[in-house]
């Protein structure tokens, strides 16, 4: 068995092992880390200088976010939904963020809109620039919106779910994507923040579920192919 270091007593397991979920997680919903991606504990381990104790608490903890799956005798991998799995999910989308429009929708206040002005001006930006590092952080930019939308409902169970869901809905489109994120998602979140700035409920629910249509209309069964482990975190193993 992996004895815990010195090192790894002084920063204490749990918050190493919650850095490296965030991480792992992080590369996962940008699409540095596809579908089927092997997450071996001892290459994890040694990119970050940890124990296979400490890799496998955070790998356990993506598993129950439902982007990890475990198999026995062979490790650890990025999850690959079905395509059942994919219609399930979205199918959970509209239930849930419809209800989540029409409450954000009477419940926004000025402070929110600039939140949600600064969110679509960061989605501008990424898109208007180039490179697959930009397109990863439009991606990201893009969950953040609908993560954001279920915050200013002001319901902290329903934000935990959205924020699994856009988690999980971003291994669907790493994997059956034919444009990585909606061609035309951007202004729709433009269309939804002005159904919330005239509070308008009826119009903001109804837009959710045209853009959460639009996005599941891109999804095709062809996959992508992603970056090798330590390239998908931007770290090298210790030497």
């Amino acid at each position: 068995m992996t004895q815990t270091t010195p090192e790894e007593l002084h920063f204490q397991p749990d918050d190493r092992a919650m850095a490296i979920r965030d991480q792992l997680r992080d590369a996962i919903v940008e699409h540095r880390l596809v579908p089927g991606t092997k997450l071996s504990e001892a290459e994890v381990g040694k990119l970050f200088d940890v124990s296979r104790t400490v890799v496998r608490a955070a790998l356990q903890s993506l598993s129950f976010e439902g982007l990890v799956r475990a198999e026995r005798n062979r490790g650890a991998f990025v999850a690959s939904p079905s395509p059942e799995e994919a219609s399930q999910l979205f199918e959970a989308r509209r239930q849930i963020e419809a209800g989540i429009a029409r409450i954000a929708a009477e419940r926004a206040r000025h402070a929110d809109f600039i939140r949600f002005d600064a969110c679509l001006e960061a989605e501008t930006r990424l898109l208007q620039e180039r490179g697959p590092a930009s397109r990863r952080a439009a991606i990201r930019a893009s969950g953040e919106f609908h993560i954001l939308l279920a915050e200013v409902a002001g319901n902290a169970i329903m934000q935990r779910f959205m924020e699994e869901l856009i988690a999980r809905s971003s291994l669907v489109i790493a994997l059956y994507g034919r444009t990585g994120a909606s061609s035309c998602g951007h202004n729709e979140h433009g269309e939804i923040v002005a159904a919330l700035r005239d509070r308008d409920p009826d119009r903001a629910s109804r837009l959710v579920l045209v853009h959460i249509d639009h996005i599941e209309a891109d999804l095709d069964l062809r996959g992508t192919n992603g970056l090798p482990l330590a390239d998908a975190l931007n770290l090298r193993a210790s030497t």
